[in-house]
């Protein structure tokens, strides 16, 4: 699949909530679902810079795409970036790159998120992309 079908698909399992409540228990559901990281990435230098809560995201190349694996101390922290990985995961650094993740807006969670959580969100977005652009520099050479 496609990051945009992804998200489309994303969009289409909020779009049956009306209610918030029920959006952040999916979230949370979704967090819950997702793969423990492994205690061995649970670093210093996994840890997501400007998020409240603890998110360590650890990224690896494989076969010329990116995979990756996170885990948040915060329940629905754990949902966010498990939407984020389910969207960015086991694409290649580029699409990555060139991913516009239109469905933060479409769900309405950036309306929704508290402004600290908000921040959080755009720092776990932005080290993703990091890992891409670091990635796809390594492709290159």
């Amino acid at each position: 699949m496609t990051i945009n079908e992804i998200q489309d698909e994303i969009i289409d399992e909020f779009s049956g909530f009306d209610d918030w409540m029920d959006k952040y228990q999916l979230l949370i559901d979704l967090g819950n679902e997702q793969e423990p990281l492994d205690d061995k990435y649970k670093t210093e230098q996994n840890l997501i810079d400007g998020c409240q809560s603890r998110v360590w995201l650890q990224a690896d190349l494989v076969d010329g795409r990116i995979h990756f694996s996170a885990e948040s101390d915060a329940l629905i922290v754990k949902g966010i970036v498990a939407l984020l990985i389910r969207v960015m995961n086991d694409h290649t650094p580029q699409e990555i790159l060139d991913a516009d993740l239109y469905f933060i807006e479409q769900i309405g969670l950036k309306e929704h998120l508290s402004p600290t959580r908000s921040n959080g969100l755009l720092a776990m977005v932005k080290q993703i992309k990091m890992y891409a652009l670091a990635f796809n520099e390594t492709l290159k050479n």
